[in-house]
C-alpha cells in the first residue's frame, strides 16, 4: 500500500508562487511505468488534472491551464514529487492532490492512490 503525503499549500497574492510536495511511502513495488500526477479540485468543481511525471525518465505532461506556468519534477531518492506553480491567477485556487497510477494516463480513475490534499489560496 503506497501513502502520499502532500505540503507546501498555503495563500499566495495573484503573480505568486509556490511550490507543493508529495513524498510516497509503503512501496514494495518497481516503480517502472508508474506516474505521479497532480490534481486540483475547486469548490462545486469536479477534480481536474494538472500534470504528471513518470518515475523513471521524467516524461512530463501538463493541462493546458498550467503549461508554461507550472513545473513538475520529481526526485527518485527521496520518493518525492514537486509542483512548482509559478504565476498563480485566483483561478488557480483548489486544493490540490497528488496521486500515483500506471502508465501516460491523464483520468482520474487510473489513479490507484491519492494523497488527502493541499489548499492552495489565491488573493487576487
Amino acid at each position: 500500500q503506497v501513502q502520499l503525503v502532500e505540503s507546501g499549500g498555503g495563500l499566495v497574492q495573484t503573480g505568486g508562487s509556490l511550490r507543493l510536495s508529495c513524498t510516497a511511502s509503503g512501496r514494495t513495488f518497481s516503480t517502472l511505468g508508474y506516474v505521479m500526477g497532480w490534481f486540483r479540485q475547486a469548490p462545486g468543481k469536479e477534480r481536474e488534472f494538472v500534470a504528471r511525471i513518470t518515475w523513471s525518465g521524467g516524461s512530463t505532461y501538463y493541462a493546458d491551464s498550467v503549461k508554461g506556468r507550472f513545473s513538475i519534477s520529481r526526485d527518485n531518492a527521496k520518493n518525492t514529487v514537486y509542483l512548482q506553480m509559478n504565476s498563480l491567477k485566483p483561478e488557480d485556487a483548489a486544493v490540490y492532490y497528488c496521486a500515483e497510477g500506471y502508465g501516460a494516463t491523464t483520468r482520474r480513475s487510473e489513479y490507484a492512490y491519492w494523497g488527502q490534499g493541499t489548499q492552495v489560496t489565491v488573493s487576487s
